[in-house]
């Protein structure tokens, strides 16, 4: 039952991270066939998270009510049947709506997957879990820009085939997840009073104002404005930067496996500091790099960053609320991180509009800057 339990939420977690990091490479291919703006074809990112900052906290009510697994298997469905649809359509603002309804699928996806791990794994076991996870994110994130790049080679409308994989998903996770689902149901005010004295503590609003501002920096900077830079700087093939937007993933999924043995060396408010160091240098090399050979460090940096700072965060969140309020909770978590995944590319677009690639890449060492402030003045740790 629990290698069922862990397929299903592994291949959720793969799932939730396709919607961007396939699409990405593809970006300057559908900037020309549409003839738009590159800041124009990041609404596509967009659209897509904004209803996660709506919907994120209804839907973790109902997942803490009616239960995880009927939330999942119909936000699945959701996700594959709109994502699919884009591959067939070819008029822009068509393409802009099916992506909000993929959106709404993906609303719970993100914190419906951290929630069954929560529910099904505690103590040191939770973190190694979170660990495996976040190496499977990785994972996601790696392959989904080398797919997406090379599918893009034969059409822009390509990478829209790949949103159809959550269809059979949602039918392994109608047979196959058994999770503990929240049986003491309590009054709505109750529920409610609960979740916000879970949340309304001094290091949990630290840690949801950092994952903001990582995502700002991840779907910002990197999903969206690396694959510009690739194409302005090096004349980069969809190819090539999806081949390269993957190398980074590989040592982010290789670092996060090893979370166990670096909790024993690193505790955790200094593994988000280390992680956040990252960040700042890998944005600062990333706004001079001119040439193929410069870009090997920041990437290596960036996934050591990643693997630390995705997996501390969601370890730390899990432990703060118990299992009846627990997807209620991470679903907060869910639309504040929805919240960076939607303005992080209008953020750090302002920037480039200002002053091209170079100063987006500073807009994003700033945002990292702003993260270890955060970090060090808020989050306190055991």
């Amino acid at each position: 039952m629990e290698r069922k339990n862990l397929i299903v939420i592994f291949l959720t977690t793969l799932i939730a991270v396709l919607g961007v990091a396939s699409l990405a490479p593809a970006f300057p291919a559908i900037s020309e066939h549409f003839n738009i703006s590159i800041t124009k074809v990041t609404l596509l990112i967009t659209v897509f998270t904004l209803p996660g900052i709506f919907l994120a906290p209804i839907i973790g009510v109902f997942a803490d009510h009616i239960g995880r697994k009927p939330i999942l298997v119909a936000s699945l469905f959701v996700f594959g049947f709109s994502g699919l649809a884009c591959f067939f359509i070819k008029n822009w603002e068509i393409i802009l709506a099916l992506r909000f309804i993929q959106g709404i699928g993906a609303a719970a996806l993100g914190s419906l997957n951290v929630t069954l791990i929560g529910d099904l794994f505690s103590g040191k076991k939770r973190g190694e879990i979170m660990g495996y996870n976040a190496s499977v994110l990785s994972v996601g994130t790696a392959l989904y820009p080398a797919i997406g790049g090379t599918l893009a080679l034969g059409g822009w409308y390509y990478p829209f085939l790949l949103p159809g994989i959550a269809i059979p998903v949602a039918v392994i996770t109608v047979f196959w997840l058994k999770n503990p689902e929240p049986r003491k149901q309590t009054s709505v005010k109750k529920y409610l009073s609960n979740t916000w004295k879970n949340i309304n503590k001094k290091t949990v609003w630290g840690i949801f104002l950092v994952n903001v501002l990582l995502f700002v920096i991840i779907y910002g900077a990197f999903l969206s404005f690396f694959p510009q830079l690739l194409k302005e700087r090096l004349h980069a093939t969809s190819f090539q930067i999806g081949l390269l937007m993957s190398a980074f993933s590989f040592i982010t999924a290789l670092t996060a496996s090893q979370k166990r043995r670096i909790d024993s060396h690193i505790s955790a408010k200094r593994q988000l500091v280390l992680g956040i160091i990252f960040y700042i240098c890998t944005m600062l090399i990333l706004s001079f790099a001119n040439d193929w050979w410069h870009l090997a460090f920041p990437l290596i940096l960036f996934g050591l960053g990643q693997g630390m700072l995705i997996p501390g965060i969601q370890t730390l969140l899990v432990g703060f609320a118990p299992l009846n309020e627990r997807a209620g909770f991470m679903s907060i978590n869910s639309m504040v991180l929805r919240i960076g995944q939607t303005f992080g590319p209008l953020i750090i677009g302002f920037f480039y509009a200002i002053g091209g690639i170079s100063i987006a890449f500073l807009g994003g060492a700033l945002v990292a800057v702003i993260m270890l402030m955060l970090t060090i003045l808020m989050v306190q740790t055991n």
